[in-house]
């Protein structure tokens, strides 16, 4: 495969999730790297969108939402349509899934490179043999695709990028509820996608209070709008009054809140990642169900992961697990004890 061809038009097609995202931001950059001339688009869903807005290693991002927008066959193929009008000539298949493939190759991409699967083996130009399931972190995961097809890694660390602008609003947000610049900020991120990997509401209304008590913080419970009814649950269940904000900051604004927090708690979602990547002082991640070998924060510089062994495999897949005990395992007071040693305290 030629890297040194400016002409040729590169496409990744990425993968659906935030922090999945966030951690191929790392084969990005090393893909630009190996092609630093050349035109790169990356194809992502809407909802993954602020995870690569601004970043400078991608000239264009293109949405493709298959669960909604591009549900039907119709719209499947309007967005072939898409492809082929720009002409890519080389796509990195992030993602393993068949219909990606067959776009690409209906689109007419010449060189299809990625993972892989026995389903999609007849669509890929490059065949990348996967590594075993679990056997590495996410980021190298993506970067093991881009590495096996010829392109040189140098590095596997990720890109988040916030503005002025999203400092700007957290900090009104922060003027207007009385928070003042010396106050110790504590935020919290309860909510997630999957509910395996959520802390009992129960437990995080005793760890915000005794965070209160400890260390006379100011704790801001973050989320979506969705995270809102959870927010409130806790709040209501608590002694003292934390400040919500749910649905108040877009991801961005979360990152720029997270560099302002003295401490940020949360589990293994995707918020975890952002506030990593954009350097928060200090980070705890109550962990259960998933793998910090394969899911943890990276770099883990400025992170505590709290996990306990409860006797079950990690990671699990079991969506319909009955007492979530791996996470209940993790208590207040373990949290609250770590976040005295992380903060000096």
């Amino acid at each position: 495969m030629s890297k040194a061809n400016p002409a040729k038009r590169i496409l990744i097609f990425n993968v659906n999730w935030l922090g999945d995202v966030l951690f191929s931001t790392a084969a990005i950059r090393n893909i630009r790297r190996n092609y630093v001339s050349n035109y790169i688009a990356c194809v992502i869903p809407s909802r993954c969108y602020p995870i690569l807005k601004g970043n400078p290693y991608l000239d264009e991002v293109i949405i493709f939402d298959e669960g909604d927008r591009h549900k039907g066959v119709l719209a499947k193929l309007n967005f072939v349509s898409l492809l082929k009008h720009k002409k890519f000539d080389i796509v990195f298949l992030l993602h393993r899934s068949f219909s990606r493939a067959l776009i690409c190759r209906l689109a007419g991409i010449t060189e299809r490179i990625g993972h892989l699967t026995k389903k999609r083996a007849f669509l890929l130009t490059k065949k990348i043999l996967p590594p075993r399931k679990d056997s590495l972190h996410r980021i190298d995961y993506y970067l093991d695709v881009i590495q096996k097809a010829g392109l040189r890694v140098e590095d596997r660390y990720l890109d988040f990028i916030f503005t002025p602008e999203d400092k700007n609003h957290v900090d009104d947000f922060l003027a207007r509820n009385a928070v003042h610049k010396d106050d110790f900020l504590i935020a919290i991120n309860p909510g997630g996608n999957w509910m395996l990997k959520r802390w009992p509401k129960e437990y995080w209304a005793q760890l915000s209070d005794n965070l209160i008590s400890e260390f006379k913080a100011r704790v801001i419970i973050t989320g979506s709008i969705s995270d809102l009814p959870l927010a409130n649950q806790i709040k209501e269940a608590m002694k003292q009054k934390p400040l919500v904000a749910c649905g108040v900051f877009n991801i961005k604004q979360l990152g720029a809140l997270a560099k302002l927090s003295d401490l940020f708690i949360t589990a293994d979602t995707g918020p975890l990642h952002i506030v990593n990547a954009v350097g928060a002082k200090k980070i705890i991640a109550i962990f259960g169900p998933t793998a910090k070998e394969i899911t943890g924060p990276y770099p883990a510089t400025n992170v505590v992961v709290l996990q306990k062994d409860v006797g079950c495999r990690i990671p699990c897949y079991k969506v319909h697990c009955r007492d979530n005990r791996c996470m209940k395992a993790v208590t207040p007071d373990d949290v609250l004890t770590e976040a005295k040693k992380a903060l000096g305290r």
